[in-house]
């Protein structure tokens, strides 16, 4: 008989005690309330994340996990779903509980959302999101309580008074610096930076205040439940200028009916078409840094348009 040192037992008991335990079915069976589940089934669309639908005699939970991201993305969106759960103005799956996984990596459980056929209607989205907006208030200024993703690059929410030295700093700097750092790209960061410093005349006669934003608000992220409500997901909130929530507007697909219904909750302020494209600038940087150049024209195009706008 092969004989192991009372240690080398004692690990070997440990990794198999760790691969036993499962933490989301744990959650499920005792705080989800749940006596059995039924079904896992792998749910498709996410290009970051697993996700699986979990079937019980309690309902259904959707669950997503990552294997080699700690527990700090999914508080991150976990943070962001409650805050616009709590505003009671749109619908957001709520979210349950978030952990470790025994073998590295986290999980986040959530509400299962039933989807309809279509993204809903556009004029209901306009006014909840607009509700939203309205509701969704920050007493410290610009930013959250916690930093978060913007697709996969970290998206930093320092609080700040300023909303102009925010979106500078927070938004457009560190995708400027990223890109400077990434592809050695001096052109875009140099020129980007002559825009940052100059951005002020375009918030002239502007009232800014801290709204709570979904923040990656673009046609993956939107759909609709089995009664046709508009359910919005994945978030990167934060506390920001309502207009920053149009700045995925190139693949949102929001149209007429949207902007109208939106308006009439939140009144579109002066200058509001001059400062679209800086918003989307943001997310064109973003796609640039996560993707690659295809991207690169779109942003480099806004920013010269921009400067010779703001003869800066």
């Amino acid at each position: 008989m092969l004989l192991f040192p009372s240690s080398t037992f004692f690990h070997q008991n440990q990794i198999i005690s760790n691969m036993s335990k499962d933490p989301v079915r744990d959650w499920i069976l005792s705080e989800g309330k749940a006596s059995k589940i039924t079904k896992i089934s792998p749910v498709g669309g996410g290009c970051i994340n697993f996700a699986n639908r979990y079937d019980t005699d309690a309902g259904s939970f959707f669950v997503k996990t990552n294997r080699s991201i700690g527990e700090s993305m999914f508080e991150a969106e976990a943070l962001g779903l409650e805050a616009m759960y709590e505003t009671g103005t749109i619908c957001v799956p709520k979210p349950y509980k978030v952990g470790p996984l025994p073998a590295g990596g986290s999980f986040i459980i959530m509400e299962f959302k039933e989807f309809g056929g279509s993204r809903g209607n556009q004029s209901v989205l306009g006014r909840r999101l607009a509700q939203m907006h309205k509701s969704g208030k920050s007493s410290k200024g610009f930013g959250f309580d916690v930093d978060n993703t913007i697709g996969s690059t970290p998206q930093i929410n320092t609080w700040s008074s300023d909303w102009i030295q925010f979106y500078g700093e927070h938004r457009l700097g560190y995708q400027l610096q990223l890109a400077l750092d990434q592809y050695s790209d001096r052109t875009i960061f140099e020129k980007g930076q002559i825009l940052v410093k100059n951005i002020a005349p375009l918030f002239d006669n502007v009232v800014i205040e801290p709204c709570l934003l979904h923040g990656d608000l673009w046609s993956g992220n939107i759909s609709s439940d089995k009664n046709g409500e508009p359910v919005i997901l994945d978030p990167a909130c934060y506390y920001g200028h309502n207009e920053a929530e149009f700045g995925m507007s190139w693949c949102a697909g929001f149209g007429g009916s949207f902007y109208n219904s939106y308006f009439e909750v939140m009144p579109k302020q002066p200058g509001f078409e001059k400062r679209r494209d800086l918003y989307m600038l943001y997310h064109y940087l973003n796609h640039y840094n996560l993707f690659g150049s295809g991207y690169r024209s779109s942003a480099m195009s806004i920013i010269d348009d921009y400067l010779a706008y703001l003869k800066a």
